[in-house]
């Protein structure tokens, strides 16, 4: 189809705005789960000072869009589409050049090989105990960083807590938490924020080194005329900060899934809790408005699953 006739189609639709902006010419592109898009600086997986070689690629190639798989942070499972919440980005892929020593990302290099078969996501951990090192030995209240705190307040302040939280309670689910922090009482959560002040806020501040990262990344590609495609999943973990936080929003009483078809005779149940749409529409849809404003600093096409 010619770009005149694109341009017909999409030009007095609701989204023309959008079409304006990316252009009605044809385009391809590349798909990739960035942990398997690793390079000889990367430790272990692909991170997102990666993304600048596939950027290269994309456009040597004649390529201008590259999608990726969620990069939001994972839970036990690993599974992008199964994630601890729908805005935090996973410490996984945050890129440890230039903020530690090379012995240390050598060591990690040694720890974690490239492997072309497997990821060990073990090393999510690793560098999280580099990470926490680093941040001891820094002052983070920088006026970004408090910017970004304020500017994302909205997820961030409950994301950070649930994360400390779950640490506190050996990575358990939050609803097998002891009753004051499964229920929210609000005397213990804020008893709870004082006394781990610190760990809370430490993880604000990885937030925004990854948001800082992935927002640089952007502004690569895009000085080289490639677009990034994210992917939000239409759906969040029964674990996660999301439903912990807003548990209003969703119908904990049924799970997601899928009817039988001819790749699965029985059907399949995901595990994911329902949204109860007339309390989020209740709010004005804040919560979804609030995912795509936080992905657009990221991207610039968006795939909702």
């Amino acid at each position: 189809m010619s770009e005149d006739r694109l341009k017909g189609l999409f030009s007095n639709t609701a989204s023309s705005g959008h079409w304006e902006r990316l252009g009605y010419k044809k385009r391809s592109g590349i798909l990739a789960p960035l942990f398997s898009v690793f390079s000889r600086n990367s430790c272990g997986i692909g991170d997102f000072s990666d993304i600048k070689f596939l950027v290269d690629l994309a456009n040597k190639t004649g390529n201008s869009i590259i999608q990726f798989l969620p990069l939001n942070e994972t839970g036990p499972t690993f599974c992008p589409y199964d994630s601890l919440s729908s805005f935090a980005l996973d410490p996984a892929y945050l890129s440890l050049t230039g903020m530690v020593a090379a012995k240390v990302t050598e060591k990690l290099r040694i720890k974690y090989p490239l492997s072309e078969t497997h990821v060990d996501y073990h090393i999510k951990q690793d560098k999280m105990d580099i990470l926490y090192d680093v941040f001891n030995d820094k002052d983070c209240l920088e006026s970004g960083f408090l910017k970004f705190n304020e500017e994302n307040s909205y997820w961030l302040e409950d994301f950070a807590l649930f994360k400390v939280l779950k640490q506190q309670h050996n990575n358990a689910a939050w609803y097998e938490w002891g009753q004051p922090y499964k229920s929210r009482d609000k005397k213990e959560l804020e008893s709870f924020s004082k006394s781990h002040k610190k760990q809370i806020l430490f993880q604000k501040w990885v937030q925004y080194l990854l948001y800082q990262q992935l927002s640089d990344a952007r502004k690569y590609a895009k000085s080289k005329r490639v677009l990034l495609k994210g992917d939000l999943p239409i759906l969040v973990s029964r674990d996660s900060s999301d439903v912990w936080s807003h548990p209003e929003f969703f119908k904990l009483d049924f799970a997601a899934g899928a009817p039988p078809d001819m790749y699965c005779a029985k059907g399949q149940r995901w595990g994911m809790p329902t949204y109860n749409w007339n309390v989020i529409a209740s709010e004005g849809y804040r919560y979804l408005k609030e995912k795509l404003r936080y992905a657009e600093n990221f991207y610039d096409i968006l795939r909702v699953d």
